[in-house]
């Protein structure tokens, strides 16, 4: 009984710090990327691409965030009492999730980035949603990411983004951004993270983290942070597409390929 309080306890204390986290939700409704629901709030600010992003009220990818939001409040329950009492967790993933967590806080700066960058990237094996779920863009927080061993593009930002929060970064210095790769016509989705005022993306295609400054051939389209879901106001083409595909900066690795993020009734193509 006395264990059961004290869970009680716990869980209402983190639950708390998640929503302190990630800001108070809203209704959840209706509607798909195609349709992301109306733009408010257009604000100038410090976003990746140094582009303005409008505030999204609801829509596809609103819904999405909501969604995870709501499952990591168990999982940083899970967190916790795996981190108070690593015998007696009975979750592999949370332990190997913290073990990341925990392996990046040993480090500094660009360092410490890198470290979850690449721990995550090792972690995760590339599988499109419809093979794993038979279901269009899922969008899978952590651990589940985790326990199941795959995911795509948007399954890596997630993970990244969380865990370079639980490492220490800011808040303020995290997003997730979802760009369109006009060479291969997919929506792709990587954790951005903030060192010394410049953007570093995280992309499960590459060990390297490149900056935002140096991205080729992609169009950003939407930017999230810990409260919100943004529109970029201004999405003009980083690079012709019409060219070749740069080896550098970008310095594309064969480690994986890009998740896809699609509307429903788009059937994505296999991850290789």
């Amino acid at each position: 009984m006395v264990k059961s309080v004290q869970f009680r306890a716990l869980r209402a204390l983190i639950v708390a710090c998640g929503v302190a986290w990630f800001g108070p939700g809203a209704p959840v409704t209706a509607g798909t990327l195609l349709s992301p629901g109306p733009a408010t709030l257009i604000r100038k600010s410090a976003e990746p691409f140094g582009l303005s992003a409008a505030s999204l009220t609801y829509g596809g990818l609103y819904d999405k965030w909501q969604g995870v939001q709501r499952r990591l409040e168990d999982e940083l329950v899970q967190l916790a009492l795996c981190e108070g009492d690593p015998d007696r967790c009975a979750s592999p993933a949370a332990l190997k999730f913290l073990a990341i967590v925990d392996a990046a806080r040993l480090r500094e700066g660009r360092a410490r980035i890198g470290e979850v960058n690449r721990a995550i990237n090792l972690a995760i094996r590339p599988v499109s949603d419809f093979t794993q779920y038979g279901q269009i863009d899922v969008w899978s927080s952590p651990l589940a990411t985790l326990a199941r061993g795959g995911g795509d593009c948007e399954d890596y930002a997630i993970a990244k983004y969380v865990a370079l929060r639980l490492a220490g970064i800011a808040p303020d210095d995290l997003r997730i951004v979802v760009m369109h790769d006009t060479i291969h016509a997919e929506d792709h989705a990587v954790a951005a993270a903030r060192l010394d005022g410049r953007w570093l993306t995280l992309d499960n295609n590459r060990m390297m983290m490149v900056e935002d400054t140096n991205i080729k051939n992609y169009r950003p389209t939407f930017v999230i942070d810990q409260q919100q879901v943004m529109r970029y106001a201004d999405t003009p083409l980083l690079a012709n597409a019409t060219g070749p595909v740069p080896a550098v900066p970008l310095a594309v690795s064969s480690l994986v390929r890009p998740g896809q993020i699609v509307s429903a009734g788009e059937v994505p193509a296999q991850a290789d």
